[in-house]
């Protein structure tokens, strides 16, 4: 597949994931959050499963396969939902925002660390004006990072979390078909989730017997279509263009999530926030790589092959 229609899969998959940070503040107000994020989870891998029957995709996993799975989910399932969790629970929206915000920036230093991946002044300009931009968007009307608290803590460990479980996915994703890797993720991480969930909320099951249809509707779209459908794409890109460049399409997250809070909730867009997406916008265009590609394959029309490096000799491209 183009990486131009893997950018396509990554937007839609950011879109998903921004509406679904009103849903899943709707769910977490009404159930307990860890035996809510257990069901929730459980219910997307199933999902998964089902989808992979027809694409014929669905085996066992095999030999060190399982391990590098469950090592996989216990980060980013486990570790990453446990902690958001209690994070957006004990921290400002503006704050929680933001330090998501640090995920691509730290998928990159991972990337950077385990493996080998060669930064171009292209990525890491974009990393610089994606983190503006997010910056920009999340601390409008708020008093931003200047007071840290225990939620801020937890909520840089699940982006912490999550950045490690790219890098352990890009390493997979090399025998194992990462949408496959995503259903074993959350099948396992889930069980993971649900132990917590009995030592941490002794009352969770009680509070899952809610008879609202529209309720068990915000959660099956959160589940299935955020969560199923949206790791799955993710994953995916993961294993086609690299940890690196997949995870700056993180940026796009506050931006969509505003958008859904107006539409769902009638919050007002200000021009602060609009300017805080342009320099988003250009971040993921820079950061990704599509800038510079667009430039290599402009200068090797005109017969010129100086100066840029194919996605190939990325040390974080397809197939590595």
């Amino acid at each position: 597949m183009k990486k131009y229609a893997i950018y396509l899969m990554l937007v839609g998959v950011m879109v998903a994931w921004g509406l679904n940070v009103t849903a899943t503040k709707v769910l977490v107000t009404n159930f307990m959050p860890v035996t809510m994020t257990a069901f929730r989870i459980m219910t997307a891998a199933l999902s998964v499963f089902l989808l992979l029957v027809p694409m014929r995709q669905l085996r066992l996993l095999r030999g060190k396969e399982w391990g590098y799975v469950l090592i996989a989910s216990l980060f980013n399932v486990v570790g990453h939902h446990y902690f958001l969790s209690l994070g957006l629970a004990n921290t400002s929206a503006s704050n929680g925002g933001l330090i998501l915000g640090l995920g691509p920036l730290l998928t990159t230093l991972m990337a950077i660390l385990f493996l080998g991946t060669r930064m171009t002044w292209f990525n890491m300009t974009g990393i610089v004006l994606g983190l503006s931009g997010v910056a920009f968007i999340v601390t409008h009307g708020s008093s931003g990072m200047s007071g840290v608290s225990i939620g801020d803590v937890y909520v840089f460990l699940a982006i912490l979390a999550q950045a490690i479980s790219f890098i352990l996915i890009k390493k997979m994703a090399a025998t194992l078909d990462p949408r496959l890797m995503t259903g074993y993720m959350l099948f396992f991480g889930s069980f993971g989730l649900y132990a917590l969930s009995r030592v941490l909320e002794p009352e969770g099951m009680a509070s899952m017997a809610q008879t609202d249809i529209g309720l068990w509707a915000v959660f099956l779209g959160s589940a299935v279509i955020a969560t199923a459908v949206g790791h799955m794409t993710y994953n995916y890109a993961i294993g086609q263009v690299g940890a690196a460049e997949a995870s700056i399409f993180i940026n796009l997250n506050p931006f969509f999530a505003l958008i859904g809070s107006s539409l769902l909730l009638g919050e007002p867009v200000t021009l602060v926030q609009v300017s805080g997406f342009v320099l988003i916008l250009i971040g993921v265009l820079f950061g990704s790589g599509a800038l510079e590609e667009w430039l290599r394959q402009h200068r090797l029309r005109k017969g010129d092959h100086r100066g840029y490096r194919t996605p190939e000799s990325k040390g974080c491209s397809s197939g590595s």
